[in-house]
């Protein structure tokens, strides 16, 4: 009931008139029936913007932070994620993937759409990097067909860090369903994996026109923190007189 209601009545008019997001290609999402829309990741509001557009309901596979933060404004965004159904993955550990993909098949299985980002986190410089397997493990495993889908323009509209968004053309894109019932019953196959899952990413490529990194984003982020770390210990702020 809160999904529709922040939908149709409190959130959705809002993005809609706030960003007024042109939709390209949304006769490609399926009337019915279970499938996956995998998408690229450049902000917080990706998570409303795109089930604000879609006439179906969206299931995302939201990182588990964003329903254990401290304070009232955590509480506050974990209510805001459940009510919406949403549901809290761990990223972390040995078995974060297999708990994540056991989620999504659980959400396919009742025929449902299940959103997903290939990449596993925001983009923090607006490039589309390497995706993780599990969606292809997913696709292949629930029988699935998996809508490619580009946010543009969100990444200017509210880059990480920033709270409050800022007005900013917006376009969402969806693409043509993608169909692996090829690779059937080859779901451990580690190479049909990562070929799956750079078929995705090509697509998502395609529609969204970004630079691509051959590299996990996770990794790249840890890395550019860690210069920026190095750089303000070998050069402190002088305090100014």
């Amino acid at each position: 009931m809160f999904y529709y209601l922040l939908k149709y009545v409190l959130l959705g008019p809002l993005l809609r008139l706030v960003f007024r997001p042109r939709i390209e290609g949304l006769e490609h999402v399926p009337s019915s029936g279970a499938a996956i829309v995998a998408g690229n990741h450049l902000s917080f509001s990706d998570h409303f913007l795109m089930p604000a557009v879609l006439k179906r309901r969206i299931t995302f596979l939201a990182k588990a932070e964003y329903f254990t933060g401290p304070g009232l404004r955590g509480r506050l965004t974990a209510f805001f994620f459940r009510s919406a159904g949403q549901i809290p993955v761990d990223r972390s550990g040995k078995e974060a993937g297999q708990a994540a993909i056991r989620e999504g098949l659980g959400v396919l299985g009742k025929g449902e759409l299940l959103g997903i980002y290939p990449e596993g986190t925001r983009s923090h410089d607006g490039r589309l990097y390497k995706g993780k397997v599990g969606v292809a493990v997913m696709a292949l495993k629930a029988g699935v067909p998996v809508i490619p889908c580009a946010m543009i323009g969100t990444f200017e509209a509210q880059p990480p860090g920033k709270v409050v968004p800022r007005v900013h053309p917006v376009v969402i894109r969806f693409g043509e369903p993608l169909d692996f019932s090829r690779y059937a019953g080859m779901e451990n196959e580690k190479a049909v994996l990562r070929a799956v899952t750079d078929e995705i990413m090509y697509a998502i490529l395609s529609l969204s026109e970004q630079e691509y990194v051959d590299r996990y984003a996770a990794v790249a982020k840890a890395e550019e923190a860690a210069r920026r770390a190095e750089e303000k210990r070998r050069f402190p702020r002088l305090p100014l007189n």
